[in-house]
């Protein structure tokens, strides 16, 4: 069974043996709880790694962002601001300058990331056309400060390692049909555990760092929350699937004309 806790310890170890370089993000978007037990599990790992929490109800949650800063691990902002003021880039601008600074009262925040928001039509890396996030004391935007030459994404959006034929927008476009190509992409935790622990694999081969996201809510033990993860994002994945191919047509049409 996937996504169960104890292959996420098991992912973690593979990690470690492997010796190849790698940061672990999280994208705290729900159950900030999960997000604390995942910190622990590493940090008993000796490993540190950041956690994106959103400023809305179901993620921000400020005695978890306090827990998990005191075990080592940083603290970056999940913004979503053009979604939440509803593409107006001044105010989406104001919003995510309130959010940082009410995380800072919390933890250290040097790192940002985008939060995909599927269903909106507005995309909040597009704040930074107009802003320059470095102006804030942010050092760190995966999306637009990792060399993805040098270094794999993987991320389990859609509940999967796969998930890029699905999202809308966590993925590397430029990047997908190389690694498939290089026999880098994966669909279950078992694949990434086999080829990290093998030698001869493509992926110890490659030479590659990684980039790896996980969504905490998504690694439970085997249970009621478990089960409800697993429809709910069944579900999900659907519509996000319906999505992408409407962006494609419509893509496909506006370029004929």
């Amino acid at each position: 069974m996937d996504f169960t806790i104890k292959t996420y310890s098991r992912l973690l170890d593979a990690l470690k043996t492997s010796g190849i370089p790698f940061k672990l993000r999280h994208d705290v978007d729900l159950l900030p709880g999960n997000s604390l037990r995942t910190a622990e599990i590493e940090s008993q790992k000796g490993i540190k790694a950041t956690y994106y929490f959103r400023c809305v109800p179901e993620s921000y949650d400020e005695q978890v962002i306090k827990a998990i800063a005191a075990l080592g691990h940083e603290i970056g902002y999940h913004y979503e601001s053009l979604t939440t003021c509803n593409g107006d880039m001044e105010a989406a601008y104001d919003d995510f300058c309130h959010n940082l600074e009410q995380l800072r009262t919390l933890a250290p925040i040097h790192s940002i990331c985008m939060h995909g928001s599927p269903r909106s039509p507005w995309d909040s890396r597009d704040l930074w056309k107009h802003h320059d996030y470095h102006t804030l004391g942010i050092d760190h935007e995966p999306y637009f400060d990792t060399d993805f030459s040098t270094t794999l994404y993987l991320t389990d959006t859609g509940r999967r390692w796969d998930g890029f034929k699905v999202s809308v927008r966590d993925k590397i476009p430029q990047y997908q049909e190389l690694w498939e190509s290089q026999g880098l992409v994966f669909h279950t935790t078992e694949q990434i555990i086999a080829q990290l622990l093998n030698p001869l694999s493509p992926l110890r081969l490659s030479k590659l760092s990684l980039l790896i996201t996980t969504h905490p809510q998504r690694w439970n033990p085997f249970g009621a929350k478990y089960v409800k993860e697993y429809c709910f994002q069944s579900i999900k994945n659907i519509v996000k699937h319906i999505l992408v191919s409407h962006n494609n047509k419509k893509s496909i049409s506006d370029n004929n004309n």
